[in-house]
């Protein structure tokens, strides 16, 4: 029998792969955040090093290897170097009482800073450098003022983890409060429960964002995180528009790397929406080196984040081609709503209130009479007619453009990651209105208004691969507001619209049409 070769992993690569609540970083992973760094700062006996959301402690593992190797020749004597790097540069915070247990071993070979298995033997604590303490949430109105986590699910007893992180709870160690650290990097927990105080319906607020507003307030000279990217596309809850603005018109952030797949750093975890990790770098000013990993490559385009000042990022290097193309024929058209199709689709709601015409309303009749004939288009996945009838008392807004000829789609449509995008449009004839199910195209009677034929061909134009490429860019959920439509342009509705006759007009290359029809299905 052949003998196998000796295999001894690495105990952070397995644990890596084993939970799901928790995403814990594999060393490789670590090591490839670990190169955006500067290679000077491996041997700078000064550096200071945080890792705020400890959790198997990798990350100052491996910032250690670095260090005692980059300061071999300050440094000689190994012991000496070693009581130098974990006593002067190393410092965390452990999210958790387990894990910064666990960080301490990964990176003092012992639980105990100064017990006896210690490879350092500068502490006279257990403790070290790696801090946890357990605090607790500060309540109002159900909430924690800090995190946004809910009593109901986290005002615990005592001897229960309450998720209560100190480094953003305002509770940060003294000898961390004090300092100035050089570098502060880490993966920080990416959400928690929120259900309301009754116990119902919880769902998942998202939380990493906080961990880097926080990072950034101490002002070190590098920061870098692994994070979900849903923030690039604002298909994340409980994350502000002005948090997400600030980090897309940051021009510190020197470089990013996202992977439409999370599996890639994470097997065997599903993110939607991928994750990325960055460099932000406090004395740079400019343009973001950004990788976008797809189907194991990486295309790397330099340019600021949110260079079409649309409040997203255009994460593929296509899809940009493909906009700065249109841009050229169609000059200003993603700021003038007059330009792009956002101008004719209705806000939602638009002729609904919460008393009537919603989905869940029944003062509809199912059959047109003499005081109930208009018609009413409403929800089919909950009533069985596509619609009803309903009297002009029954319109509670909007009634100036029941008489236009329009289109109606759904105001919802696909999971965000779906090929189609959008659900299917349909031709709304004069004297119909609908529920909050659909958004109004051609809705405006003083800018909008349309014949038949060319509701029929606006009907031509979404159901093109172009047309729905161009929504995908912005939207990422389910939820399709007006506002995803604004990278699509306007067009003569006097003519029918194909895919072919739109690859024309902006000069799309063989490889950019290839790349839309790889991403967006025909609409049946």
């Amino acid at each position: 029998m052949k003998m196998q070769n000796n295999y001894n992993p690495d105990v952070l690569s397995c644990l890596a792969n084993l939970s799901n609540d928790e995403v814990f970083t594999s060393p490789k992973l670590a090591n490839e955040i670990l190169d955006l760094l500067p290679k000077e700062i491996w041997k700078d006996k000064n550096a200071t090093f945080l890792d705020p959301v400890c959790k198997s402690g990798v990350f100052l593992r491996e910032i250690a290897k670095r260090l005692l190797e980059g300061l071999r020749n300050e440094i000689p004597d190994i012991q000496k170097r070693i009581n130098h790097i974990y006593s002067k540069q190393l410092f965390g915070i452990g999210i958790t009482e387990l894990t910064s247990l666990l960080s301490r071993r990964s990176l003092y070979c012992s639980k105990n800073a100064n017990g006896k298995y210690s490879i350092s033997n500068s502490f006279e604590n257990e403790q070290g450098n790696i801090f946890f303490q357990n605090i607790e949430h500060k309540w109002k109105n159900g909430k924690c003022e800090y995190c946004g986590a809910s009593q109901a699910e986290y005002d615990r007893e005592e001897g229960l983890e309450t998720h209560a992180y100190q480094f953003i709870h305002n509770n940060l160690p003294d000898k961390i409060k004090n300092m100035k650290f050089d570098v502060i990097i880490g993966n920080p927990p990416y959400q928690l429960s929120v259900g309301n105080t009754a116990g119902n319906s919880s769902k998942a607020r998202a939380i990493y964002h906080e961990f880097v507003a926080q990072a950034i307030k101490l002002n070190p000279r590098y920061l870098s995180m692994i994070i979900p990217s849903r923030w690039m596309t604002r298909s994340t809850e409980g994350v502000s528009d002005e948090w997400i603005d600030s980090m897309l018109k940051d021009k510190r952030i020197k470089t990013l790397h996202d992977f439409l797949d999370a599996k890639v750093c994470f097997p065997g975890v599903e993110i939607k929406g991928g994750v990325c990790y960055f460099l932000w770098e406090k004395d740079y000013q400019g343009k973001c080196d950004y990788y976008l990993h797809q189907d194991s490559k990486a295309i790397c385009h330099t340019d600021y984040l949110d260079s079409k000042d649309i409040g997203v990022v255009i994460r593929d290097i296509q899809g940009k081609s493909i906009v700065d193309k249109i841009e050229k024929t169609e000059k200003g058209y993603i700021k003038d709503d007059k330009l792009n199709f956002s101008g004719l689709v209705s806000p939602k709601d638009y002729f609904t209130n919460k008393q009537k015409l919603t989905s869940s309303w029944k003062g509809y009749s199912v059959k047109e009479n003499k005081t109930k004939n208009i018609k009413y288009y409403l929800n089919k996945n909950i009533h069985k007619n596509l619609c009803g009838w309903v009297s002009i008392e029954d319109i509670p807004k909007n009634l100036e453009s029941v008489g236009l000829h329009k289109v109606y789609i759904p105001a919802a449509g696909g999971s965000g990651t779906d090929t189609q995008i959008l659900g299917y449009p349909f031709y709304g004839e004069p004297n119909s209105v609908c529920s909050q199910t659909y958004l109004v195209i051609g809705y405006n009677p003083k800018l909008h208004n349309f014949t038949k034929k060319q509701c029929e061909n606006i009907i031509s134009y979404i159901s093109t691969r172009f047309f729905r490429y161009l929504v995908s860019i912005k939207k990422k959920t389910q939820n399709g507001p007006r506002q995803v439509y604004q990278l699509v342009p306007m067009q003569d509705f006097s003519e029918s619209w194909t895919d072919e006759k739109l690859y024309k007009k902006y000069k799309l290359t063989q490889e950019e049409i290839d790349f839309i029809e790889s991403m967006i299905r025909p609409m049946q």
